[in-house]
């Protein structure tokens, strides 16, 4: 980890990386226009993954005194994983056939079967318990009713995985053992959420004549105004959502998978080990002796003793990791492996060939209809994940190092 502080910048930027060379100057750009916010409690933190975002970078986190910031949580509210183990050895499957197939093959496409992916919805309304909440608690959101129609549509997307670096995967971790991890987040609802409250505060901070520059795209919202009150409502529904959606889609891949080891395999099984953690939201924690608004945009809470799941790209490793609890990092971790190339980037540096044969050659079953654009999310497109492991050792202990075994990508 290293510091900077200079004359660009009001509050020092914590960096868990080897180098200032490591940073892309938008990144550092968007770093130095987080640590001039007049609000800003002690620093602000880049977590070895961090790269250019949408006002504040991927990877960023920031403790803020009495305000929130949309896009320093994100368009994916609530974006997170969620993860389990099995009892279930891939040796003991992994040649087993069904039909033409092998298991993971036939798994792969169950899958794809069970949960809509990218721009699919269900035709009918699903059950959603935090949906049934919302519309019971109508008092807290009826002051937005530009954003009504969004709990009404959710009912249509909660279980399912989205597009773009959202994914479904069978894993064999350290011990030879089957292992699922999937990562999405609030779909279409987060997004609205964010694009609204941004616009909605880029206003209040031009009647203010606030000290923060437009061209940042860092507008903020008190706490203590309507505004703010709606946004943290529509922020925490958005959460919750989030959560909510990854279980469904958990509950069916885990059905899937029982189906499959059970009548092709003969086995019995079990599920352990869950764990379900966002990267894009904000809390109100207290942090040298403060209580401030930790936002968290691609990051991940890593609280002493706390497990999360740290994913890579699909042809390589993730993890499972148990935080230490670093009130430097204000407790918090990579969320991932973080961009390397951008999406247009890596279309053009890897041929769709190129990475379809990379996953066979490693033994990856791929699950995705269109695979034209599959370069913007090869493993290639993304940094190391062991380098970046290895930056964050003061932050958290890997628990469980897994490998891709099949993936399903929308």
């Amino acid at each position: 980890m290293f510091v900077i502080f200079n004359e660009k910048t009001k509050f020092p930027v914590k960096t868990w990386l080897s180098g200032i060379d490591r940073l892309e100057d938008s990144c550092l750009e968007q770093a130095y226009n987080l640590a001039n916010l007049p609000f800003i409690h002690k620093w602000v933190c880049l977590m070895p993954d961090t790269h250019t975002g949408k006002g504040m970078p991927i990877g960023g986190v920031i403790a803020a005194k009495d305000v929130i910031i949309p896009n320093a949580v994100g368009v994916d509210i609530g974006c997170g994983m969620v993860f389990t183990a099995t009892d279930i050895k891939v040796d003991a499957i992994r040649d087993i056939m069904v039909g033409t197939s092998t298991i993971i093959q036939s798994m792969i496409g169950g899958i794809m079967r069970a949960v809509p992916v990218g721009f699919e919805s269900y035709k009918q309304k699903q059950e959603s318990a935090v949906l049934d909440t919302a519309l019971q608690n109508m008092d807290k959101y009826d002051a937005v009713p530009e954003l009504t129609h969004l709990i009404d549509e959710g009912y249509f997307q909660v279980g399912t995985l989205g597009g773009g670096n959202h994914f479904i995967e069978l894993q064999e971790d350290g011990d030879g053992y089957l292992c699922i991890m999937i990562h999405s987040g609030s779909r279409h609802l987060g997004k609205e959420i964010c694009d609204f409250f941004h616009n909605k505060a880029r206003a209040l901070n031009r009647k203010w004549y606030s000290e923060v520059p437009d061209e940042a795209r860092l507008a903020f919202l008190p706490v203590d105004t309507d505004e703010g009150k709606q946004y943290l409502n529509w922020m925490q529904l958005a959460m919750d959502y989030a959560f909510e959606n990854r279980e469904r889609m958990l509950e069916k891949t885990c059905a899937v998978v029982r189906e499959h080891i059970e009548k092709y395999a003969g086995l019995s099984m079990e599920f352990t080990d869950k764990i379900n953690c966002h990267h894009n939201y904000a809390a109100l924690e207290n942090h040298y002796g403060e209580n401030v608004w930790v936002h968290r945009k691609g990051a991940t809470r890593a609280r002493k003793g706390e497990r999360a799941v740290i994913p890579g790209a699909m042809g390589s490793y993730s993890y499972v990791v148990e935080g230490l609890g670093n009130e430097e990092s204000f407790c918090t971790s990579s969320h991932g492996a973080g961009r390397a190339y951008s999406r247009s980037g890596a279309m053009q540096a890897f041929s769709t060939e190129q990475i379809i044969v990379d996953l066979k050659e490693q033994g990856v079953v791929l699950g995705k209809r269109k695979k034209n654009d599959i370069a913007e999310e090869c493993r290639f497109a993304y940094k190391d994940i062991d380098e970046v492991m290895a930056q964050q050792t003061d932050i958290v202990t890997p628990v469980r190092k897994l490998k891709t075994v099949g993936v399903v990508k929308g």
